[in-house]
């Protein structure tokens, strides 16, 4: 039995099925994953092997098809549309591969929006935010709109978006896939030093080896089913200043 106390994450046997009779495709198949508390931990495999789809589900984006799902001691698909909507909005932190930015909004604006969402007064959010921007290293930058951004700071961005709510839960797709060597060892020194604190949990779908000594394990995926997990010592202490 899993310790829940300790476990963010409890998975077993998750199936995913798009489409019907000959048009179906299995994105899962039979998938376990258990995530603790305090750890960040990293989905890898080939592309089109279920990653994202797992993630997906364990945010409560997507139902799975059978299996059972726990995350932070709920079942998301077991509750109804408007509470999952605010149990995703208090409990889970996003990082798209493309940030996700918008266009119109100043950073701390982006930042913001989840707060926002959440019902908070705008001043409280916008105070909440630029200290978030200050975390990551972008306090000067907390009124330039994303086209003024290099990628680097895009992401930064979007990582003080994920995390302004304080989530418990931060799932994380190919969160360095366009940045360069440098910026994704940013990146995940931010994630290991912001992210992983306390009561917290940390998933990154990657393709990048050179970011896999942050992870305390490793869960390797193929064909829609988890073929094996590695604990390992992470690396956890910063390398970079996030000011570039």
């Amino acid at each position: 039995m899993a310790d829940t106390q300790r476990t963010a994450v409890h998975a077993r046997g998750i199936t995913k099925v798009f489409g019907k009779n000959q048009n179906a495709v299995h994105a899962l198949r039979g998938a376990d994953l258990e995530v603790p508390y305090g750890e960040l931990v990293m989905l890898v495999g080939p592309s089109g092997c279920g990653k994202t789809t797992l993630i997906s589900i364990l945010a409560g984006i997507l139902d799975r098809s059978d299996g059972s799902c726990e995350v932070l001691g709920v079942d998301p698909q077991h509750l109804r549309q408007g509470a999952r909507t605010r149990w995703r909005g208090e409990n889970i932190g996003f990082v798209f591969q493309q940030f996700n930015l918008i266009p119109a909004l100043t950073a701390v604006e982006n930042v913001a929006v989840p707060l926002l969402l959440l019902g908070h007064s705008r001043n409280k959010a916008i105070a909440a935010a630029e200290a978030q921007l200050d975390r990551v290293g972008l306090a000067d930058k907390r009124r330039q709109r994303p086209t003024q951004l290099s990628g680097g700071q895009q992401q930064r961005v979007a990582i003080a978006r994920a995390l302004v709510h304080e989530p418990k839960f931060v799932v994380c797709d190919e969160p360095t896939s366009a940045l360069d060597a440098d910026n994704g060892q940013i990146v995940m020194s931010l994630f290991a030093d912001i992210a992983v604190q306390g009561e917290r949990a940390l998933v990154v779908v990657t393709h990048d080896a050179r970011i896999f000594h942050f992870a305390d394990r490793i869960v390797r995926m193929d064909d829609g089913a988890v073929t094996d997990v590695r604990q390992q010592a992470s690396d956890k202490t910063p390398k970079l200043h996030a000011h570039s």
